[in-house]
């Protein structure tokens, strides 16, 4: 058996937790075993990053000490959850993976993209995903989903300006590599975006490209 990793992508309202409660739905309609994770989390130590990252508490955290942080907890998902289950045969669907830092530190924060690879090669070992599902929609219509949700946490409370850049820098890397990533409308009803999520899923379980 070959185990997959696909990974789900998006600005701050995007729908990913919608769409993961749908996709939960589909693997269980078509008996599919898949393990679901996150970033930042996953493990202990991973959870723990999670909860200093995103506290408003700390908001003097320096763009490399964050980047440092995420590529840390990322370090210990590949090792303690993702690499066992991807060589087990197992799926796995990961919310958000090593995209999310090109997008959010890189795009967002302003750091060259050269000193993120150089993380990644040491962090993931080369572990890709095998499919993206990046949801993408304007920024100011995800703030707005966003804002319903209740208090900001530490990113959440970022400018505009900064989601822009995040936007603008997913975008980039799925044109870069169109055969992993599947942009997928986020402001559709939630069950096209479901429907988007299947298709791309299911090409992939068939051997074809998304």
């Amino acid at each position: 058996m070959t185990g997959r990793l696909i990974t789900l992508e998006g600005g701050e309202g995007a729908g990913k937790s919608t769409l993961l409660a749908g996709l939960r739905g589909h693997f269980d309609r078509i008996g599919l075993d898949v393990l679901y994770t996150r970033e930042p989390g996953g493990t202990p130590v991973g959870e723990a990053i999670r909860a200093l990252v995103l506290d408003p508490a700390h908001r003097g955290i320096a763009a490399e000490t964050e980047l440092l942080l995420m590529f840390a907890a990322r370090a210990q998902l590949v090792c303690d959850v993702l690499r066992p289950a991807l060589d087990a045969g197992r799926w796995v669907l990961c919310d958000r993976f090593t995209d999310a830092s090109y997008a959010y530190q890189g795009g967002g924060r302003g750091i060259d993209s050269a000193r993120i690879a150089e993380l990644e090669r040491i962090a993931t070992a080369g572990l890709l995903p095998d499919l993206t599902l990046l949801l993408d929609l304007p920024v100011a219509h995800g703030r707005a989903r966003a804002s319903r949700r209740g208090d900001a946490d530490r990113i959440e409370s970022e400018r505009d300006d900064f989601f822009e850049r995040i936007r603008a820098a997913y975008l980039a890397r799925a044109r870069a590599e169109p055969r992993r990533f599947r942009v997928i409308d986020a402001s559709q009803p939630a069950e096209k975006v479901l429907g988007s999520a299947i298709d791309a899923i299911e090409a992939l379980r068939a051997g074809k490209a998304t």
